[in-house]
């Protein structure tokens, strides 16, 4: 018996990323036969988060059998090319609307490293001479030739016995929870909620109920806040104000479900009369692509969004939109005057077009940038939150002088009542829990809700930490 306790456990689980911060997403299953991570995501924000995209793994790319994908977001999926690049040859296992979305969303990630790397060779930007990609278009192609769909609620096996189940998140299309059963000893069921979605929301199903896990991992990007219920009445009232006078609506939003959430609501509030048809830009090639990726998938679409396709509708559209898909369809909003609106990316304003146009009308006084999402610590979106009077666009410091406005109700995060909800579904308390994808106080303050509210053993994860799993 003493041998017994004594032997050292045949199954861990490693948090390598988005312990301790939101972003850059790894969590490695490691058992006597095999090593599957759960995620591959890109570290953003901060200057000391961003560097450690440059480090080594912390594990060997070669030795890992096969990678389970929660969704696309970058922060989750962004580093698999740079797996490939240093040695992975597994599979990819995810959805098939994340895999639909990954040649969308790794391609435009290499792509903007090429151009990184070009700009600080241009201006001597780097300390590096030259300075390199983290990785290349080559490297993503790659990557994506090793993706593996699968259906919802298909049962699979992963590697060495190790088997999966992919259940809708409800946060993006192609979002899935990880159910995994790991073999050992004693099989343990591991539940990864991936970004947990909310329930209700427009276009997407709500998140399913899973019944059984021994072991979870919950995102907390919000465990320490409460949505507004319903975020049209404000967003009524923001357009509005900008039609009276005769101003621009600046939207930075995520190209995935930010754009296409908004361009629902925004349709539904004109066909009710609630706000004026004003002219309307997607300048985003990325969003005008995902947006029609979002019509197609019909698996991810909830009833009311389905009976509208079905009934020969355009949920993602209003009457007045218009695509910009080229930068001279951009640059010709240049000289435009309002009312009109202007939705772009990037979602925390860390690069893409909206950076022109920020550039250009936050001296504007009438001018409204609305956030509608999580802007993380360290980015220009954060710091217009903040009530910062300049920020920095371009090597220049802007004045802010537009009005700044958030709407909170458009996150595609769960919050702490409705991961609670989901949590509780499970049918008994888990051995562990682990709180990962949030900032300290988000993740401690989830932590102590779990523990008072459902009386689980509910934990912060850190960065690093091993922890057996039998």
């Amino acid at each position: 018996m003493a041998d017994a306790i004594a032997r050292p456990p045949t199954a861990t689980l490693q948090f390598l990323g988005a312990a301790g911060t939101v972003t850059g997403s790894k969590h490695l299953i490691a058992t006597d036969r095999a090593r599957v991570l759960l995620d591959c995501g890109l570290f953003q924000g901060l200057k000391a988060l961003r560097e450690r995209n440059w480090s080594p793994f912390p594990f060997d790319p070669a030795g890992v059998d096969a990678v389970v994908l929660s969704h696309a977001h970058i922060d989750h999926s962004g580093a698999l090319p740079l797996l490939v690049k240093r040695g992975f040859r597994g599979p990819i296992h995810c959805t098939s609307g994340t895999a639909d979305l990954l040649e969308i969303l790794l391609l435009d990630s290499a792509g903007l490293q090429e151009e990184d790397a070009r700009y600080a060779n241009r201006h001597r930007a780097s300390k590096h001479v030259p300075a390199l990609p983290l990785y290349t278009t080559d490297d993503a192609r790659r990557a994506l030739a090793l993706v593996d769909p699968h259906a919802y609620g298909e049962e699979f096996e992963v590697a060495h016995e190790l088997r999966v189940v992919l259940r809708r998140a409800g946060h993006i299309l192609g979002s899935a929870t990880v159910d995994a059963l790991v073999p050992g000893r004693v099989p343990v069921r591991v539940l990864f909620s991936g970004d947990l979605g909310r329930y209700g929301r427009p276009i997407l199903r709500s998140p399913e109920t899973v019944r059984e896990a021994d072991v979870v991992l919950v995102e907390s990007t919000y465990g320490d806040r409460h949505h507004a219920a319903d975020p049209s009445d404000e967003l009524a009232r923001i357009v509005i104000d900008v039609a009276e006078r005769r101003g621009t609506l600046l939207v930075p939003a995520f190209a995935v479900d930010r754009t296409q959430e908004l361009l629902y609501v925004l349709r539904s509030l004109e066909d009710a009369g609630r706000i004026p048809q004003l002219p309307l830009f997607i300048d985003s090639p990325m969003a005008i692509e995902v947006t029609d990726l979002y019509a197609r998938h019909g698996e991810d679409h909830d009833l009311d969004m389905r009976a509208l396709v079905d009934h020969g509708r355009s949920p993602l559209s209003v009457p007045r939109t218009r695509l910009l898909r080229t930068s001279d369809d951009s640059k010709s909003l240049n000289d435009a005057s309002g009312p009109m609106i202007v939705i772009s990316s990037s979602g925390m304003a860390t690069g893409g077009r909206i950076l022109h146009h920020l550039f250009r009308r936050l001296p504007d006084p009438s001018t409204t940038v609305l956030l509608v999402g999580y802007q993380a610590a360290g980015t220009r979106g954060r710091a217009l939150q903040d009530g910062a009077p300049t920020v920095r666009i371009f090597g220049h410091e802007v004045p802010v002088r537009a009005r700044v406005a958030k709407v909170d109700g458009f996150s595609a995060h769960a919050d702490q009542s409705e991961i609670l909800r989901w949590l509780g579904e499970i049918a008994r308390p888990p051995r562990a829990t682990w709180c990962v994808h949030g900032e300290p106080q988000s993740a401690d303050t989830l932590a102590a809700a779990i523990r008072h509210r459902l009386g689980w053993d509910a934990r912060v994860a850190q960065d690093g930490a091993v922890v057996p799993l039998d």
